[in-house]
């Protein structure tokens, strides 16, 4: 089933407001976001996973650091569907929620042969994703829409739905009665989010990155609602942490060469941005060592599902 576009791309009789915070963030971001996590065509905007042992180094070259955020990112979008059991039940019809530059959902497509209808409220995402979609060679799966979720109205289209890190910028009540009505009997909603353990440091957080994160009672209070049941709760807190490390790695690297003035390709990323995002990170960093903040997999089922 394809779905009809919620938002028109072009400024037609819908459209976002020009000033909407959460599209102007994205819409700015995303020279930044092929930088720091291209060139693609698997492009993420997420944490990732680090499992136990030994941190990754940081004492390495800007590539390396690069290539082990990729990594990382890969891995928990790989550990999510393994933990779901997406390799024994491929979903075949996935809703990507907040797609981004499409990296999740040409997961979904390449290793599960899923055919995905992405959703994004930037602009500017749309073309980008189409064009990774058809280097990777799943164009003819992935369908990046311009759409706000909140608008979604399919009635059993898909037989899951996912959110990486994008549920925090949704009416989590709003969200999960769309996605209850978009899926079919039995089908899943996987969310991987970042839930408020102490709700002082959400402006903090909901400043900078434009979010209106909840706690998990919040989305389990949703969640019931609107008929679904929480079937697995996975905290990932201590396994991603490592990510603002490696982040704030990168930046400084990347600050290095600028100020280096080595001759180098500019960088989307200026100084003063390089400089914001590193302390930010180093104090999201103490967030989730201290668990004030929890990153969870949470995977739910509409009412009799198995």
């Amino acid at each position: 089933m394809r779905v009809t576009p919620l938002v028109s791309s072009l400024g037609g009789e819908q459209g976002l407001p020009a000033d909407d915070p959460v599209r102007l963030y994205y819409s700015r971001k995303t020279q930044e976001i092929l930088q720091k996590y291209g060139p693609g065509p698997r492009v993420h905007f997420h944490v990732g996973l680090y499992p136990g042992g030994p941190p990754a180094p940081t004492t390495v070259s800007q590539s390396a650091l690069k290539r082990q955020l990729r990594e990382a990112q890969e891995r928990i979008v790989g550990h999510a569907a393994l933990s779901w059991g997406a390799y024994e039940a491929p979903p075949r019809r996935v809703l990507d929620i907040g797609c981004g530059l499409g990296g999740t959902s040409l997961y979904w497509a390449q290793e599960h042969g899923s055919s995905v209808t992405g959703l994004t409220v930037a602009e500017e995402h749309v073309p980008v994703v189409r064009h990774f979609a058809r280097q990777a060679g799943v164009g003819d799966l992935v369908e990046p829409l311009l759409a706000d979720v909140h608008d979604l109205d399919e009635f059993r289209a898909y037989d899951a739905a996912y959110a990486n890190e994008s549920s925090g910028y949704t009416d989590r009540a709003r969200l999960f009665e769309v996605v209850g009505r978009a899926l079919e009997p039995g089908g899943w909603f996987g969310i991987q989010e970042h839930f408020l353990c102490r709700t002082e440091w959400s402006d903090f957080i909901d400043g900078y990155y434009r979010t209106r994160l909840a706690t998990r009672d919040d989305y389990l209070a949703a969640a019931e609602s609107a008929g679904f049941e929480l079937v697995q709760d996975e905290d990932v807190t201590d396994s991603v942490s490592e990510f603002w490390v490696q982040s704030m790695a990168w930046n400084t690297a990347e600050l290095d060469r600028l100020r280096a003035g080595s001759g180098g390709e500019p960088g989307a990323w200026s100084g003063e941005r390089l400089e914001q995002s590193t302390i930010t990170h180093s104090k999201l960093f103490r967030l989730w060592r201290d668990h004030a903040v929890e990153t969870r997999l949470l995977r739910f089922r509409t009412r009799g599902g198995r």
